[in-house]
C-alpha cells in the first residue's frame, strides 16, 4: 500500500502547475491531500481526464469558499467515511476514509492544521483543533490508521532550519510541540524521522519567497503517522521535494509512504 499526503496549495492550481501528473506517476493506492479548496464540483472538474477521475473520493470542503478543505482519494474501495472534528464541523480539516485494501480495513486520515498565532484567539482555536485530534487518534490508535496531513508544527529543532529564529513563534511552540510528543509516547509512529533518524530534515515546506527552496531553508510539518500495526509494516519512504525551484507544484513536498 503506497499512501502520499500532499498539501496541493489548491488543486486547480496543482492541475495548472502538473502536480496531478506528478501524483500520478508516483503509482499510489492512496491520495490524502489538504488545502484543496475547491467544492465537490471542481474538485471533479479538476481530477477530470486524469487517472483520479475513477478513483473513490471522500471529501471535506470547507464551509468557507477557497479555505482548507481536505480529500482523500483511493484506488481502492472506500467502505465508510467521516468527516469534522468536534468544535469543528465544517471546517475542511479532518475527514477519515476506511478502505478495503485487498481485504484489510485500513483507514486513512487527511487533516489539515491551521498555522495560527502565538498569543491570539487563532492560537488557542489551534490548540483546540489539536486537542480535537488526540481525542479522536486514541479512538483509532487499534485499527491500521494511518493519520496524514499538514500539521504546521516542527516537533524538533531537526524540523526547522532556521529554528532559533522562530522561538515563540506559532509552528515552533513547546505547548504545540507537546501535543505531537503525547501521540508519539501513545504509539503513533512518525513514519519519516524514524527512517530517517536523527538528521536535520526532510523538509517539506519552503516559502514561496527568496532563496527559500534554493538554500533549503524549510520546515518539516507534514506527517505521516502510522497506528502500531501499519507502522510495523513500512517497507519504504520518499519527500517528494522539486528537482528545482521552477519544477514546484506547490510550495509544501509530497510525503510517500509504502507498507508491505
Amino acid at each position: 500500500m503506497r499512501v502520499i499526503s500532499a498539501n496541493v496549495n489548491g488543486i486547480r492550481a496543482t492541475v495548472r502547475r502538473g502536480g496531478l501528473d506528478w501524483l500520478a506517476a508516483q503509482d499510489a493506492d492512496v491520495l490524502a491531500l489538504q488545502e484543496v479548496r475547491a467544492s465537490d464540483e471542481q474538485l471533479a472538474k479538476a481530477l477530470e481526464g486524469t487517472v483520479f477521475e475513477s478513483w473513490h473520493v471522500a471529501h471535506a470542503p470547507a464551509a468557507a469558499a477557497g479555505r482548507s478543505g481536505v480529500a482523500v482519494l483511493s484506488k481502492h474501495p472506500i467502505l465508510e467515511t467521516s468527516d469534522g472534528l468536534p468544535g469543528f464541523d465544517d471546517e475542511g480539516r479532518w475527514v477519515e476514509a476506511a478502505i478495503d485494501i485487498d481485504g484489510r480495513r485500513t483507514t486513512v486520515v487527511s487533516a489539515y492544521v491551521h498555522t495560527g498565532e502565538a498569543g491570539t484567539p487563532k492560537q488557542d482555536e489551534k490548540f483546540a483543533f489539536l486537542e480535537a485530534m488526540g481525542d479522536r487518534m486514541a479512538q483509532l490508535i487499534d485499527q491500521d490508521t494511518v493519520v496524514t496531513g499538514d500539521f504546521n508544527i516542527c516537533h524538533t529543532a531537526r524540523d526547522l532550519k532556521n529554528w532559533k529564529g522562530n522561538r515563540g513563534k506559532s509552528g515552533f511552540l513547546p505547548e504545540e510541540q507537546k501535543h505531537l510528543t503525547s501521540w508519539f509516547e501513545a504509539g503513533w509512529t512518525d513514519v519519516v524521522r524514524d527512517r530517517s533518524g536523527d538528521i536535520d530534515g526532510p523538509y517539506t515546506w519552503w516559502s514561496w519567497r527568496g532563496k527559500a527552496f534554493d538554500n533549503d531553508s524549510g520546515w518539516r510539518i507534514d506527517y505521516v503517522l502510522d497506528s502500531p500495526s501499519l507502522a510495523a509494516r513500512v517497507d519504504g519512504h520518499l519527500v517528494g521535494r522539486a528537482a528545482s525551484y521552477s519544477e514546484r507544484w506547490s510550495d509544501h513536498a509530497a510525503v510517500v509512504v509504502d507498507h508491505r
